[in-house]
């Protein structure tokens, strides 16, 4: 069904896409190459929420020689007015004589609606070329459009006998200068960015992106169930990147402190000295927090894996040894499952002298949250 020639284009058309991830959201991340007798004649890659589409810019580019041509793109295209006019519409205009996708988008908006105006219109219509590249490419895009909930990853930096910090907290620079430079690209490529108030107590953190350009700054977010977090911590500097505080407090003379620097606070319930992590992940959603990174500490990463509220696990493991710490698997309490039933490797990395795990839970995706 699908050419050598079709393979080049869409890997052309995916590579495009991985340029711009994270920085799109609330939108899907998408690349588009134009093709007109063997050659490349517009390409183009949706740069942000508001812009124009991949498919446009392609267009743009193309002119006339879209006429005819053949197009790849890696995300079906859009059938409904939104913050820009339907690309389906765009292409049949254009008189494009095929189009190549990649995975049909599962915005109920979309879901199939894109393709058949492309097919009515005439249009030859092929679908599901390196659809697995393509669906691994906006997973977070998926989740949330599906499940009105962030995709979840975690991060963990750990020793090499298991520990991310010494017994009296002590955690800076466990892993190398690369595997930070990693971490802030993930914080680029993310919405948003939480911890809770112990990390903020115990490292007064900025939690942005400092070492690789990055265009905009992610929303930091702190769970804070007593509300501690400090007035003067560095994360109440909104003007580096916003900051959303969850807690359970009822002080309102210092939520209004926070919120006069600018610091949103939003009150949920709590049970046990825990807030409802599953309320956490459904307003982030409806704020159009599409990816969250969740970067510590114990009790959290702890609460987030025995609830089973993670999409996915990246370990940045040192070649160190404490000799005893802290695990970043205490918070797992009573219910402690056997890890090894809950993940599933998906790749091992070198990233300097450090090694990065990537893992998926077992439970699969993109299923609907359980």
């Amino acid at each position: 069904m699908f050419s050598k020639e079709d393979y080049t284009f869409m890997w052309r058309a995916i590579n495009l896409a991985k340029t711009r991830k994270g920085l799109t959201h609330p939108n899907p991340t998408v690349g588009c190459v134009i093709v007109k007798g063997g050659k490349i004649v517009g390409e183009g890659v949706h740069r942000r929420a508001g812009m124009p589409h991949a498919e446009v810019e392609a267009l743009k580019r193309a002119g006339r020689n879209a006429e005819g041509a053949t197009v790849y793109v890696t995300l079906e295209p859009c059938a409904h007015y939104g913050r820009t006019p339907p690309c389906s519409l765009a292409l049949l205009r254009a008189k494009v004589k095929r189009v190549v996708v990649a995975t049909t988008d599962p915005n109920p908006k979309v879901a199939g609606k894109g393709i058949e105006i492309l097919r009515e219109g005439g249009v030859k219509v092929d679908v599901g070329l390196l659809e697995e590249e393509a669906k691994k490419l906006n997973e977070d895009f998926f989740w949330w459009i599906t499940n009105k909930t962030p995709f979840a990853v975690l991060k963990i930096a750990q020793t090499l006998d298991g520990f991310i910090a010494t017994p009296d907290g002590s955690s800076k620079w466990i892993t190398s200068e690369g595997s930070r430079r990693v971490v802030h690209l993930l914080r680029c490529q993310s919405s948003a960015i939480l911890v809770g108030v112990g990390t903020v107590l115990k490292d007064n953190p900025r939690l942005t992106v400092r070492s690789v350009p990055c265009e905009r700054q992610p929303l930091r977010v702190i769970l804070d169930t007593h509300l501690k977090t400090p007035l003067e911590a560095h994360i109440t500097d909104t003007s580096e990147a916003p900051t959303l505080i969850f807690t359970a407090s009822d002080d309102w003379e210092r939520i209004g402190a926070f919120e006069h620097k600018g610091v949103e606070v939003i009150r949920i319930p709590a049970e046990g000295g825990l807030l409802d992590l599953r309320e956490v992940l459904r307003i982030l959603g409806e704020k159009e927090v599409v990816s969250l990174l969740v970067e510590g500490g114990a009790k959290v990463f702890g609460a987030f894996l025995r609830e089973r509220l993670f999409n996915k696990l990246y370990t940045f493991i040192a070649p160190k040894v404490f000799g005893s710490g802290i695990s970043p698997f205490e918070g797992l309490g009573v219910k402690n499952p056997n890890l090894a039933e809950v993940l599933k490797l998906e790749k091992l990395t070198r990233v300097g002298d450090d090694i990065l795990a990537e893992y998926y839970p077992r439970w699969g995706f993109p299923e609907k949250a359980q």
